[in-house]
């Protein structure tokens, strides 16, 4: 069993009868949708409410019984990864494409667990891209305003080499930065320009991280 599938699993043991529980999207949030649907069929009732058309695929397929984020007052419990996460368990999200739809089943979850291998634990964030989800119209603009700050901006391609779609339809233009400073200054910056819909900067919002060692599970709590 690799260190994705443990924590993955690990973290289905925090679901409890009766919950809604948010379901993130990603490599290591699968094998937690894979072992809740296994905990469904062994008599389990929870209802999820998913973050991307993937999530929602795979959680149908295995039995777990689904509702619309619009459709719940609040969110018991979200479980997600995440691509990296600092020594002050601020978080960069969205590799996936899935970073709006995160966000906000998180911003209405009464606590949050994220699911990562130790690889994606650092000091600093920002070595991983910044993804920033912004509307088609006049995205070459906000291209040019990120390369006048230096911050490497790339327009993320899909199949064919064509951009990159959310499910939201957005596209997303990934910050090379490197090291991220002040993630909360960056973060009230990105939220201020019109254009952006969302960015991968998750901040203040992790309540558990449970971390995948070559040689067993940690769980930390983050708050």
């Amino acid at each position: 069993m690799n260190s994705k599938q443990m924590v993955g699993e690990k973290a289905a043991e925090y679901v409890e009868d009766g919950m809604i529980v948010g379901l993130g999207t990603g490599s290591t949030a699968y094998y937690l949708v894979e072992a809740l649907g296994r905990r469904v069929r062994a008599g389990l009732r929870i209802v999820g409410v998913t973050t991307s058309s993937r999530t929602k695929a795979q959680a149908e397929a295995v039995g777990i019984p689904l509702a619309d984020l619009n459709d719940v007052m609040q969110i018991d419990l979200t479980i997600d990864g995440a691509d990296e996460i600092s020594k002050d368990f601020q978080g960069i999200k969205g590799g996936g494409g899935a970073l709006l739809f995160e966000k906000m089943v998180a911003d209405h979850s009464k606590q949050v667990i994220w699911i990562v291998d130790d690889s994606k634990m650092v000091q600093k964030l920002g070595e991983f891209p910044l993804p920033v989800e912004v509307v088609s119209f006049g995205h070459q603009q906000l291209i040019r305003l990120f390369e006048a700050k230096g911050y490497h901006p790339q327009l993320r391609l899909g199949n064919e080499g064509q951009p990159y779609v959310t499910d939201g339809g957005h596209y997303i233009i990934d910050l090379h930065l490197k090291v991220i400073e002040h993630p909360q200054k960056l973060a009230a910056w990105l939220d201020g320009l019109t254009g952006v819909v969302e960015h991968g900067l998750f901040l203040d919002q992790v309540n558990t991280v449970i971390i995948g060692h070559e040689n067993g599970i940690e769980e930390v709590s983050a708050r």
